[in-house]
């Protein structure tokens, strides 16, 4: 799977091991950045691995910062992406299970490193169900198409 990864400087050290655990799994790994602990802007990373999902050059990314909201705030902005703050096993299995998130956005501060490998690897081997779940992503990609949706 190719997977994008994303991080503000707090979440720098948390991405730079789970890639390790990628790659060591067969995953190509596509790093958006940031590249150190040095204080920077959240959105530009964030941005830029979204975009990659979006576009289809990577099959689902990976994303950190502190709590894990900025990431997911940004990155929901991106048409296309459906991003999912997680902070346990469950909540990444249902982001995949029954709304098809293609990012996680995970919150470096407040996950030790085996609960963030374990989230990670619920959300990587979880499929999407489809069926009922269908109907209510194609409102949310209606909406962002600018089409009427019914309430």
């Amino acid at each position: 799977m190719n997977v994008a990864l994303s991080s503000d400087h707090r979440g720098f050290n948390a991405k730079e091991r789970i890639k390790a655990i990628l790659k060591a799994a067969g995953h190509n790994v596509v790093d958006f950045g940031c590249n150190s602990t040095a204080s920077c802007d959240y959105p530009d990373h964030a941005l830029a691995g979204a975009t990659s999902v979006a576009l289809g050059k990577s099959d689902r990314g990976i994303f950190f910062c502190g709590t894990g909201v900025g990431m997911s705030m940004t990155a929901n902005k991106v048409k296309g992406i459906r991003a999912a703050l997680c902070h346990d096993e469950l909540t990444a299995e249902m982001s995949r299970r029954h709304n098809n998130a293609n990012i996680l956005c995970l919150p470096a501060d407040l996950l030790g490193e085996e609960l963030l490998r374990r989230v990670v690897d619920v959300w990587l081997k979880t499929d999407y169900e489809g069926g009922r779940h269908d109907r209510r992503l194609q409102k949310i990609a209606d909406f962002e198409n600018n089409v009427r949706c019914k309430p």
